[in-house]
């Protein structure tokens, strides 16, 4: 991937993708107003989210035994993943072990950034993505562009052309005539997943949040795809990175309450799915829990950065970001785009490549998606404090500020040097470009302001003296 802004710049030429987000992202976030208008307490509610978020953190260590000793308890087995790979060769070993080739899947942001589908194909098992969305980008060879709505940058044109060359490909092909209504799109993908939810053996899924006092497990969704995924399969396994766990059920009430409202904009999520261990009557007779770190631990140990880890992955700052809105999700060339993925994916890859490196200027500084967060993430401060990191790593452009920093540095400890210049500059105001040279990045969307006639020492001297 390119650095953020060229990769931006291409997206915003693109007229559907605008329309598309525009119309998509307002929607949304005028719904979530709605719904959290609803609520005296919610700046209450944002506060407990957030004191329970951090002080599950400071403890993590803590809480991550506890939740093995629970779910170990409960007949689960738990797996400890320091990275992508290790993690794929975890849940791939689980997978061959059934015999099995294929597995369904539930809508997981933690398998999509280690790769798992990609991973799973290369030994020869096919992961088949149940959530409409994931399905749309899957079927189109394409890549997710919100964290809720991972085809926002599709209309229900492009949909309907998906589903009609691709669904024969990988199982029942879409009905004769399809037409691209919300209806008939869902029927079509209802009757292709069907077939797959009752032969599958085994499930893939991640969680929404994992409770360390019981071992209990939580998704909430609203398709019910999840529902199928996590109680039809015989193995269920379930990747979820470290950060999801909180202590209590007490302390999940709190985020049943925000999270929806902040997502979909409904009081409550149309199936909240929680199982704990295994049991003989319902659900899967085999459960292997795998916790994923993959540079959460880095990011813990950055007293600025680690608030990133109270994250919900609600989407609300994406739908309110002005840069988002009109960028759209690929640009950011992750799968946590948007003011998150712009804080969360430099702490967790590094900033040595280009786009990693981009990221932490990918944004206005607002502080709009602040105000939304439920979890009162304070991204705009994490961005600036990720941009001095970047520039602390040096770079060409990072080299040329700093020396200019220390040239005006220079200049303004001496009043006799910085009145001389100023009289220079004006008198050869006439004479003065329209872009600053070398910092076009600046200068090509802006126009430098014009140098007054004489400077305001020498005005203030006649005009006041």
């Amino acid at each position: 991937m390119p650095a953020f802004p060229e990769a931006a710049a291409e997206a915003v030429g693109n007229d559907t993708l605008r329309a598309n987000l525009r119309h998509a992202t307002r929607t949304i976030r005028d719904k979530r107003a709605a719904a959290v208008a609803e609520l005296d307490d919610w700046a209450e509610l944002r506060e407990a989210g957030k004191q329970i978020k951090d002080r599950t953190l400071h403890r993590l260590d803590h809480y991550l035994v506890q939740l093995e000793e629970s779910v170990t308890a409960a007949g689960g087995t738990v797996h400890w993943a320091a990275d992508a790979a290790e993690a794929n060769r975890i849940v791939t070993d689980l997978v061959k072990a059934t015999g099995e080739s294929e597995v369904v899947k539930v809508k997981s942001m933690a398998t999509q950034e280690i790769g798992l589908n990609e991973a799973l194909e290369a030994e020869g098992i096919t992961a088949y993505e149940t959530d409409l969305a994931e399905l749309i980008v899957q079927l189109g060879e394409d890549r997710p562009s919100h964290i809720l709505v991972p085809a926002i940058h599709r209309n229900r044109g492009e949909i309907r052309d998906i589903f009609r060359s691709e669904m024969g490909k990988w199982g029942r092909p879409a009905p004769e005539g399809l037409g691209d209504s919300p209806a008939e799109l869902a029927e079509a993908a209802r009757l292709h997943l069907r077939e797959k939810f009752l032969r599958a053996k085994v499930g893939i899924s991640g969680a929404n949040f994992m409770v360390a006092e019981t071992g209990t497990l939580v998704v909430v969704e609203s398709e019910g795809n999840g529902r199928m995924c996590l109680t039809l399969p015989e193995r269920l396994i379930s990747v979820v990175g470290i950060e999801k766990v909180v202590p209590t059920w007490r302390d999940l009430e709190v985020f049943l309450q925000t999270l929806p409202r902040s997502s979909t904009a409904e009081r409550m999520n149309p199936y909240t799915s929680m199982w704990t261990g295994t049991s003989d009557d319902d659900g899967p007779s085999d459960f292997h829990l795998v916790l994923l770190d993959n540079g959460r631990t880095d990011v813990l140990a950055d007293e600025v950065g680690r608030q990133t880890l109270r994250c919900i992955r609600c989407s609300a700052c994406l739908n309110v970001c002005p840069v988002y809105e009109r960028a759209g999700g690929h640009a950011y060339g992750s799968v946590y785009p948007g003011p998150i993925g712009a804080v969360l994916t430099p702490q967790l890859r590094g900033t040595t490549s280009e786009i990693d490196a981009s990221l932490p200027y990918a944004s206005t500084l607002c502080g709009a998606c602040y105000d939304v967060c439920p979890v009162a993430i304070d991204i705009p401060e994490v961005l600036v404090h990720l941009r001095e990191k970047v520039a602390d790593r040096g770079g060409r452009g990072h080299r040329l500020e700093k020396a200019a920093v220390k040239a005006a540095g220079w200049v303004l400890d001496r009043p006799g040097v910085l009145a001389a210049g100023e009289r220079v500059a004006a008198r050869t105001r006439g004479l003065h470009p329209g872009r600053l040279p070398g910092a076009s990045g600046w200068t090509d969307s802006r126009d430098l302001p014009r140098m007054p006639a004489e400077p305001f020492r020498d005005w203030w001297r006649k005009n006041r003296s």
